[in-house]
């Protein structure tokens, strides 16, 4: 039975471990939370050095681990094995490592924590030793979030840490930092070490303190290309031009290609009024103002048209097409293409 990163640290907490725990799956932040806070807290200092092993998949077979997993306490509750990279295990996947993990799985030693780390990927479902960790282990599968879910875990993260936020600061860490959870919360953590006590994280803060230039960025560029601001929105090429290294193309051309791909889902719905595009936003709704513009700007062919362009210069950017164009060249004729209405066949 597989379980929710909330529900086992739940369990941790209240000092309830489990002789095994496999945990697996697309995203390694959960993986590396759980079997973190069983590094630190399942035994106290002075039992680690003769009870807490941590191995490295690469370094080691399903034998080695389980010999490990076999050792009762020295003067201690309880033992700890944490294998790291667990999907690197050399025979983990293999007849005689299945087996033996198997037979260990149904029959475990109570004294051990037996933590296996198995990132980016998930066992198959289909084999025996798949069907055993979900019986006998406490299995969590983890899944990247989608674009549309960061904004409610940046909110659930900042509630968990007691500190209050705008939504405008919520969906700026969201689209600039993305999905990487990890990242996410590394970021989150530093911008709350100099937060004052009671104090609001807002855009400022964050614009401040995680490399987003106010006035050159990706944002600045999507209202410039609402506003029909042709300046401005050169202007803001020319400075990603000028600092290549904070303002890589293609997460850029991600937050277009979405942003215009979320227009064109407007487009087809019946109803267009400033509610119903409220509702749409969710958490981004205090844009509903610009993308009732946008709306307006961009008819239902031209925002056809415009993603077919992000998809060309995304092939440019990735050496597939395009020859040596270079990153602000790509986005500037891409800019260009959305200011300036051309014939299809033409602007292909």
């Amino acid at each position: 039975m597989s379980h929710t990163p909330e529900g086992i640290l739940e369990q941790l907490k209240k000092g309830q471990f489990a002789p095994v725990y496999f945990l697996q799956g697309e995203e390694p932040y959960y993986i590396d939370t759980i079997a973190d806070y069983i590094e630190a807290h399942a035994l106290q200092e002075h039992e680690k050095g003769f009870n807490q092993v941590v191995l490295y998949g690469k370094d080691v077979d399903v034998s080695t681990v389980l010999l490990q997993a076999k050792r009762f306490p020295m003067m201690a509750e309880r033992s700890v094995v944490i294998v790291k990279e667990a999907q690197s295990i050399q025979d983990i996947e293999k007849e005689e490592g299945m087996r033996q993990l198997e037979a260990y799985l149904q029959n475990p030693l109570p004294s051990t924590v037996l933590v296996f780390c198995y990132k980016h990927k998930s066992l198959d479902g289909r084999k025996a030793l798949a069907k055993a960790v979900g019986k006998h282990a406490v299995l969590l599968t983890t899944k990247k979030l989608y674009d549309n879910q960061v904004p409610a875990w940046v909110n659930s993260y900042l509630k968990q840490k007691g500190v209050k936020a705008t939504p405008q600061a919520v969906v700026l860490l969201s689209e600039f930092i993305g999905s990487d959870l990890s990242r996410l919360a590394n970021e989150i953590d530093k911008l709350l070490i100099n937060l004052k006590a009671g104090a609001t994280l807002d855009e400022r803060i964050v614009q401040e303190n995680v490399g987003i230039s106010k006035e050159y960025n990706i944002f600045e560029l999507q209202s410039a290309l609402i506003a029909r601001d042709a300046l401005k929105a050169n202007r803001i090429v020319h400075y990603f031009e000028a600092n290549p290294k904070n303002n890589p193309l293609i997460p850029n051309l991600s937050l277009l290609f979405s942003f215009f791909t979320k227009l064109l889902s407007m487009h087809m719905e019946a109803d267009k009024s400033e509610a119903a595009v409220r509702k749409a936003l969710g958490n981004r709704a205090f844009l509903a103002k610009e993308y009732m513009q946008a709306l307006r700007v961009f008819p239902l062919q031209r925002c056809i048209d415009i993603i077919h362009f992000i998809r060309v210069a995304d092939l440019q950017v990735k050496g597939i097409t395009g020859g040596d164009l270079s990153e602000a060249d790509i986005l500037r004729e891409l800019v260009f293409k959305i200011l300036h209405p051309v014939p299809r066949a033409l602007g292909a």
